[in-house]
């Protein structure tokens, strides 16, 4: 059976409904006919399973209806307690435990400002960034898209005693804890050289490497309005040319992956148009600043959009949202180094991994 016909499958199997265990912080329970449950089991499957937080999510198929909204002309409707977004077609309403969500397209873009948003309530936040565990410290490579924090992890967990936690998403608590978030990796074509094993055999095609931004420019452009329709979401991100989709463990093996450590470092990446690395010691206040704005900046456009609304009717005012979450970050970086790393833009993904690499070592055994 091809894995087309294996998705197909699974689609038609009727839905008995989901549960998964945000680290103890945030429960999220999917009701059963939701159609964007496939989407949710793939993105958070590191969390499946029954949770007893206090903090949660519902996530539905059918809007409750509302009455006495409020009107932002076209944009949003609104009550005190409830948002809906005409353009996204998702409905958020306020719970004695958290928040529902409901809608019938994929509805990760909905749930994971929202689920940022019940962490900082439980003293954790989301962050965009790689995380490794080098032999029981943590390590926090926060970094735009593109930078290389997916090559990076490879060279690092190649270490003996390294572990992979996250090369895209985690957590950070105020107490310093990084609690990772071992979702699927999206490789490249750039990845090649670093993840040979993953493309071998007979695999699904990708775009050569020249084409790569214009397909994942496409892709961008289109996924807002992919994400409405979930089957052919989920087609697209198991088969789009931009990218092969694999989960960690299957990368790295489960004994190589951790759920958990201390952290002991942490370097901001990025790209410049310089011909050297340099990398520049910062403040703590600097990372938080960095941390909280770059989480924000790299979400999906139709996540950026329910935290505007959400902030523009009230029902998560922004001010609360971002003072409260630079806090929980500002803490959890308490006695932490942090360093700016500047790498070239003209660096291939494979130098800049082993360079990044060797500088982590050398920090960490100073």
């Amino acid at each position: 059976m091809s894995q087309a016909e294996k998705d197909a499958l699974k689609d038609s199997v009727p839905s008995a409904g989901t549960s998964f265990d945000v680290h103890g912080l945030v429960g999220i329970d999917v009701a059963p006919g939701t159609p964007g449950e496939a989407q949710l089991r793939d993105m958070l499957a590191p969390f499946l399973g029954p949770s007893r937080a206090p903090l949660r999510l519902h996530i539905s198929a059918e809007t409750a209806d509302v009455t006495g909204q409020s009107h932002a002309e076209d944009t949003y409707r609104f009550t005190a307690d409830s948002l809906y977004i005409p353009a996204d077609r998702v409905q958020i309403q306020e719970t004695r435990d958290g928040y529902s969500i409901q809608g019938r397209g994929e509805l990760l873009t909905a749930v994971i400002p929202l689920l940022d948003w019940l962490s900082i309530k439980e003293n954790a936040a989301m962050i965009h960034a790689a995380v490794v565990d080098f032999r029981g410290s943590g390590v926090l490579l926060p970094a735009w898209g593109g930078v290389g924090k997916t090559s990076t992890v490879a060279k690092l967990v190649a270490m003996p005693g390294v572990r992979f936690m996250a090369d895209d998403w985690a957590f950070l608590d105020a107490d310093g804890m990084l609690m990772g978030y071992a979702k699927p990796m999206f490789l490249k074509p750039h990845h090649r050289r670093i993840y040979p094993e993953v493309f071998s055999g007979a695999r699904k095609p990708l775009a050569p490497g020249w084409l790569t931004n214009s397909v994942a420019h496409l892709a961008t452009a289109v996924h807002p309005f992919i994400v409405r329709y979930p089957k052919t979401a989920a087609f697209t991100r198991h088969w789009s040319p931009e990218h092969r989709m694999v989960h960690p463990e299957q990368v790295f093996g489960q004994d190589h992956i951790s759920s958990a450590a201390l952290t002991r470092l942490a370097i901001f990446l990025e790209r410049y148009d310089g011909s050297d690395a340099r990398l520049e010691m910062r403040s703590r206040e600097w990372m938080t600043s960095r941390i909280v704005g770059n989480f924000h900046s790299e979400l999906p456009v139709v996540s950026r959009r329910l935290i505007e609304a959400l902030g523009a009717t009230g029902l998560v005012p922004l001010e609360e949202f971002f003072s409260q979450k630079a806090a929980v970050v500002r803490r959890g970086l308490d006695d932490v180094p942090c360093f700016l790393l500047r790498i070239p833009a003209s660096w291939s993904a494979d130098r800049t991994s082993d360079y990044v690499a060797g500088q982590i070592s050398a920090k960490l055994e100073e």
